[in-house]
C-alpha cells in the first residue's frame, strides 16, 4: 500500500487536463498516425512531424524543471535584499508593482487582489514595517480592463487596511502597463523629494521594472520576490504542470519584453 501511495504523486500528474494525460495522449495519437502514412506520401507527414514537435514543445515549457532553468539562464538574476540592505542604500520609500486585480470576489463583496498582487503587497508590507519606511503602490486598470473598474492601488489600499497594515502614502492608480507604473510612480514621489526607492515585485519581472524606474531618474533598489523554483521530487519536475507553464509563459513574455523595450 505505502508503494502504491508513494506513486499518487506521479499518477495524479499524469491525469491532470492541464498537464500530462491530454498531451501524452496527443502526441501518441500523431506518432501512431505517423507510423500509419507511407514513406512515399512525404506531404502528408510533415503536418504530423508538425504535431509532434508541437506536443514535445509544449511539454517541455509545462515542466517545472524547464521553467527554472529559463528563470536562471534566461534573465538576469537578481538577489534578495534585507531591511538592512535598505537602510545601507539610504532608501526614502518602498514602491509595490501591481500584478492584476479581481474586480468581483464573491467571498470579499467586491474587488480583491489576486495571489500574485497579494504576495507582492505582503512582502512590501513585511519591508515597511521593518523599516518604518512609507509604502507606495502602483496599479490602474490595464489595458484590458473595462471603464469603471476600480483601479488596483486603490483594492491594495482596501486589503491593507483589512490587514491592519500600514497606509499607503502614494497611491499612483492611472497606470495601465509597467512603462506607465514607472513614469507616474516617479512623478508622485519626485514631487515629495523622494529619489532612492526599494522596487517590489517578482523576480522575474525585476528586470525589466528597474530598467523603466531608473529610466525615470529614481535610484533603485530591487526588492524582489517570488522567485521560481520547486521543491518536489526530480522526477515529477520533468512531468507537465500547470503551474510550470504559466512560469513559462511569464519568463518568455520577460525576455521578449528586454529585448523590445
Amino acid at each position: 500500500m505505502d508503494a502504491l501511495l508513494a506513486l499518487k504523486p506521479f499518477l495524479t500528474q499524469l491525469v491532470l487536463p492541464a498537464a500530462s494525460g491530454p498531451l501524452l495522449m496527443a502526441a501518441l495519437m500523431a506518432w501512431a498516425l505517423r507510423r500509419s502514412v507511407s514513406r512515399r506520401q512525404l506531404s502528408s507527414r510533415l503536418p504530423l512531424t508538425g504535431g509532434l514537435l508541437a506536443c514535445a514543445g509544449l511539454w517541455l515549457l509545462s515542466c517545472p524543471a524547464v521553467a527554472v532553468w529559463l528563470s536562471v539562464h534566461g534573465l538576469p538574476q537578481v538577489s534578495p535584499t534585507t531591511p538592512e540592505v535598505l537602510r545601507q542604500t539610504q532608501v526614502q520609500a518602498i514602491v509595490v508593482l501591481g500584478g492584476g486585480v479581481e474586480q468581483l470576489s464573491p467571498e470579499y463583496g467586491g474587488p480583491n487582489l489576486p495571489p500574485e498582487s497579494m504576495a507582492r503587497l505582503l512582502y512590501g508590507m513585511h519591508l515597511a514595517q521593518r523599516t518604518s519606511l512609507p509604502l507606495a503602490y502602483s496599479g490602474g486598470v490595464g489595458w484590458g480592463g473595462e471603464h469603471g473598474q476600480t483601479p488596483e492601488a486603490q483594492v491594495a489600499a482596501q486589503v491593507l487596511a483589512r490587514l491592519h497594515g500600514p497606509a499607503l502614502r502614494w497611491q499612483e492608480d492611472q497606470s495601465r502597463d509597467t512603462r506607465e507604473n514607472a513614469r507616474m510612480t516617479a512623478l508622485l514621489l519626485q514631487h515629495d523629494g523622494i529619489t532612492r526607492v526599494a522596487l517590489v515585485t517578482h523576480a522575474w519581472h525585476m528586470p525589466r521594472s528597474v530598467r523603466q524606474f531608473e529610466a525615470t531618474g529614481l535610484h533603485v533598489t530591487p526588492a524582489p520576490m517570488g522567485y521560481i523554483h520547486h521543491d518536489m521530487h526530480p522526477a515529477l519536475q520533468w512531468l507537465p504542470h500547470a503551474q510550470a507553464l504559466r512560469d513559462s509563459g511569464w519568463l518568455i513574455k520577460e525576455w521578449l519584453g528586454l529585448r523590445l523595450t
